[in-house]
């Protein structure tokens, strides 16, 4: 339970720290600080993944879900920042936005998770191809390096480094069994870091310079701060991310083989707001669910909650540790990068999975599926594609997985909704799925 749940806190780990250093750089924060608001950031994943791995109430999915600082919402804080003349106030109000957001909706949760009637098979298969689709980028980017501005950025040596860890991970999944082939990826991770070391890719400074005990202290940076225009832009990013968790929550029951309905994606929803409007209390920011462990998931097979529980139990750890934190961080990007095409690329697979049950037989299914993978893949493939847009609108317009996933609701409903009530077609493609029902396929 150990290695498993320290397994899947090594896959989110980069996915956790990326946005309080970003944050953290562009306020002008000094190494002790971003080192600060990073360990918080630990902390508050932690919390947040109990809430909803264990649950409480009517709080949590219960499902094998890590929560971590959402990246969706690092554009949005950036431009607060920019827009705030002392700097020592932009946590404060970024802090109070995501507070505000967070409640707001917790609120929303029960009316937000009717949508799952509008997520049949041909819906949710394509969402999470679009996850882990997305996804693959940003384990290419991590297979070149650290710092896209460096000498050996994309160099031969930290691509290689991100090969070896691929094989090394891809030789245990095919030659061992139980235990070793399960922690696989954990293993590639030591492997490809112990490899790296000859080369200069493994930094061991952050442990020298961590202190061993630290505690996110409540409003570290200030008191919250509350300011209309900020609070509205985080809004939009909690949308983003309820749809995102939304989809991340159907992909999972489809992998662990426990449906996610309307009674689990609320819980769900509740977890991931309660856990948002709580974080800035110890300096952290909004929460989600991490589509990273999915694929691990689906990889490992290992689907209980309370190894992930354990999973955030350790980054409690780290977030009240800086030096245990600070072990993670020695793993080298491209290591991360070239375990990330196995856990990034399994979560699409799975997403094939589920679409070879949806009866793409069908034209209108095939359809719906090319034209909303399309959409989804605009943001990867044209970074640039909406840049006329203004800034709060892109926000959404930028996360594929949103996009792609609105084009695939609104195409089935147009497709095999609208008008053609009571039709066959209809029937078997706009209802959710239940536990263990077959698509009747109509030739």
């Amino acid at each position: 339970m150990a290695t498993s749940g320290l397994q899947h806190v090594a896959a989110m780990y980069a996915g956790v720290v990326a946005p309080p250093l970003i944050v953290g750089a562009a306020v002008g924060l000094s190494g002790t600080e971003l080192t600060f608001l990073t360990g918080a950031c630990l902390f508050t994943a932690g919390l947040a993944t109990f809430l909803q791995t264990l649950g409480v109430w009517k709080i949590g999915a219960r499902l094998p879900f890590v929560n971590g600082v959402t990246f969706a919402g690092v554009a949005p804080m950036t431009a607060i920042v920019a827009s705030t003349k002392d700097k020592s106030d932009a946590l404060p109000i970024i802090f109070g936005a995501v507070i505000v957001a967070g409640v707001l909706g917790f609120l929303a949760a029960p009316i937000f998770c009717k949508a799952i009637r509008f997520f049949p098979p041909v819906v949710t298969g394509t969402v999470i191809t679009l996850i882990g689709v997305s996804l693959l980028p940003v384990s290419f980017g991590w297979a070149q390096g650290p710092n896209p501005a460096a000498h050996d950025y994309g160099s031969a040596t930290n691509l290689t480094l991100a090969g070896i860890t691929l094989v090394i991970v891809l030789l245990l999944r095919r030659f061992t069994r139980g235990f070793v082939k399960q922690i696989a990826v954990l293993l590639g991770l030591i492997a490809g870091t112990i490899i790296a070391i000859p080369f200069g890719g493994t930094d061991f400074g952050p442990v020298a310079d961590a202190r061993v005990v630290g505690f996110p202290t409540p409003f570290h940076f200030g008191a919250p701060q509350f300011q209309v225009a900020a609070i509205l832009s985080m809004c939009v990013v909690m949308v983003v991310s309820m749809t995102e968790s939304t989809a991340d929550m159907l992909a999972l029951g489809e992998i662990v083989e426990r449906p996610a309905n309307e009674k689990t994606i609320a819980a769900g929803l509740r977890a991931d707001t309660l856990g948002s409007a709580l974080s800035p209390l110890f300096n952290g920011f909004m929460c989600s669910a991490f589509a990273q462990n999915i694929g691990l998931v689906a990889m490992t097979r290992i689907r209980s909650r309370f190894v992930v529980a354990f999973g955030g139990g350790f980054l409690v750890l780290m977030g009240l540790c800086p030096m245990a934190a600070s072990l993670i961080a020695v793993v080298p990007r491209p290591v991360l990068g070239g375990a990330g095409v196995v856990l990034f690329g399994s979560v699409a697979a799975s997403g094939i999975q589920t679409l070879a049950r949806a009866g793409l037989d069908k034209d209108n299914n095939v359809l719906i599926v090319a034209v909303s993978i399309a959409v989804g893949i605009i943001p990867i493939t044209a970074p640039n594609f909406y840049h006329a847009f203004p800034d709060t609108v892109r926000i959404i317009l930028d996360s594929g997985i949103s996009t792609g996933c609105v084009a695939a609701v609104l195409l089935n409903l147009v497709f095999n909704h609208l008008g053609r009530p009571g039709s066959v077609g209809a029937q078997d493609v706009t209802h959710a799925m239940e536990a263990g029902e077959e698509i009747a396929v109509v030739r």
